[in-house]
């Protein structure tokens, strides 16, 4: 009988020993709770971490979203806490520059794509290129981590965005036109708007393009691709002069406003901003827009909180090939670190689950922007959808603006000079002409290559 009993105990190490090297539980009779709870009482608890997070609104509730999204995380990880404050983008940029010179910046904060090269530059940003793996996010967000021709990543691509064409299959299929191949170019996209414009559907005389003109944050952005599809650009390449007004920036410009020149694009519309354009598109107002991918999101809200079915009658293309290539806005957020953190190491993790595919698809879904890595575009719930496996294929197209740290303040001064550009194409003051739209644009040049100078910084090519 000893000599059993001694066996058995020996039995019992060696089991043990084995479920130990193995990483699995031993069968030792005691219950697994309560060995999880001494656990956490004793000695190997790890210190209580408190992320603060800096966020712009994202969506209908920034902060709840946010933490719904890293719950899975804060679950595998109880020692973090994450404390998220909003911040409204119009206040961003002088608070975010102003915690980046002082060293009151939060752990983590969202940073506007075209922010990320000037506060960069302000050595204010932990660089991730070796924290975070690069290689997983699509080419068109890799325009925006750092400042071009540097290697530092101050940003991890969070979601990005880009603008289609939103059109409507019932007045394209009354007016002849195949969106299949008839908006595929300058000349056919044009072409297809003149069989287009007043085609009567329900009742309704509707305009063939539908715009937001100088009201809106967006004048830019729906400017830009115009721009590069006909081989523009808004500076050169060192970073240091504006370049718009050359002869094919002005190309791209003079094309896209001589669309509501010639009664093309509807001229009420040019007097309203993107969120009354985009709920204009959901009335039924427009034959078409170009338009963001959170309007799929609303799009089906609307039908299934009141029977709204211009989801249905709606198709989206990619935006129509320039003389010089098919070229795509390219926008969003990253998330970056401050170097003033005292917890890097957990801030850095943070981001790495966010990019991660749960995280990317669950807050694409809640906000209804674009992830931004390839395995999240190669899942189902993107590449299966026939309406966001359309912005999929646009990112092959996108271009974010030059990042470098003079275009975030130069933003708005190339903003001002083409609201007036609109002014000229609806006829105010004068009458329209390009000469004018010229002489527009080089008067804001001058402010443009002054400030480009003061902050540029030594690119390594």
């Amino acid at each position: 009988m000893q000599m059993r009993l001694i066996l058995l105990a020996l039995v019992a190490v060696l089991v043990f020993s084995l479920s130990a090297c193995m990483g699995g539980e031993a069968s030792t009779g005691l219950d697994p709770k309560a060995t999880q709870k001494d656990a956490a009482d004793g000695g190997n608890e790890k210190e209580e971490v408190n992320l603060s997070v800096w966020l712009m609104p994202n969506s209908a509730d920034t902060v709840s979203d946010f933490l719904d999204i890293t719950k899975p995380y804060t679950d595998q990880n109880p020692h973090v806490k994450i404390n998220a404050t909003v911040i409204d983008w119009g206040a961003a940029w002088t608070r975010l520059t102003s915690a980046a010179t002082t060293g009151s910046a939060p752990d983590i904060s969202q940073l506007g794509s075209t922010w990320v090269a000037g506060i960069g530059s302000m050595g204010a940003l932990v660089d991730l290129s070796d924290k975070i793996d690069g290689d997983k996010f699509v080419d068109a967000t890799k325009q925006f981590t750092g400042i071009r021709g540097r290697s530092e990543m101050y940003g991890m691509p969070w979601f990005t965005e880009t603008r289609a064409l939103f059109y409507r299959i019932d007045a394209c299929e009354k007016a002849g036109v195949d969106p299949k191949t008839d908006f595929d170019t300058w000349d056919s996209f044009k072409n297809s708007l003149q069989k287009l414009n007043n085609i009567q559907i329900d009742g309704k005389k509707l305009p063939a393009l539908g715009m937001p003109g100088k009201n809106d944050w967006n004048v830019i952005h729906n400017f830009s691709f115009w721009i590069y599809g006909a081989g523009g650009e808004f500076v050169s390449s060192d970073g240091l002069k504006a370049t718009f007004s050359d002869d094919k920036s002005l190309e791209g410009i003079n094309f896209y406003v001589e669309l509501a020149v010639e009664g093309l694009m509807d001229h009420t519309s040019l007097e309203n901003d993107t969120n009354h354009i985009e709920s204009m598109y959901a009335a039924g107002e427009y034959c078409t827009s170009f338009m963001g991918p959170w309007v799929i999101t609303d799009l089906k809200r609307n039908k299934a909180d009141d029977g709204n079915d211009i989801i249905d009658k709606t198709g989206i293309g990619l935006v129509p090939e320039g003389p010089e290539g098919r070229f795509a806005f390219a926008g969003g957020s990253v998330l970056s670190v401050f170097n003033s953190s005292k917890n890097i190491g957990e801030a850095v993790a943070l981001l790495d689950y966010l990019s991660g595919l749960d995280a990317q698809l669950a807050y694409s879904e809640v906000t209804g922007n674009l992830p931004t890595t390839v395995e999240a575009y190669d899942d189902p719930a993107i590449s299966g959808d026939p309406y966001k496996s359309i912005f999929k294929e646009q990112m092959k197209y996108g271009k974010h603006y030059a990042s470098i740290p003079g275009w975030a303040p130069a933003e708005s001064i190339f903003q001002s000079g083409l609201s007036i550009v609109w002014d000229n194409a609806m006829g105010i003051g004068d009458v329209y002409s390009r000469e004018r739209t010229k002489a527009i644009i080089e008067d804001v040049e001058e402010e443009l290559n002054q400030l480009l100078e003061e902050n540029a910084v030594e690119l390594i090519e």
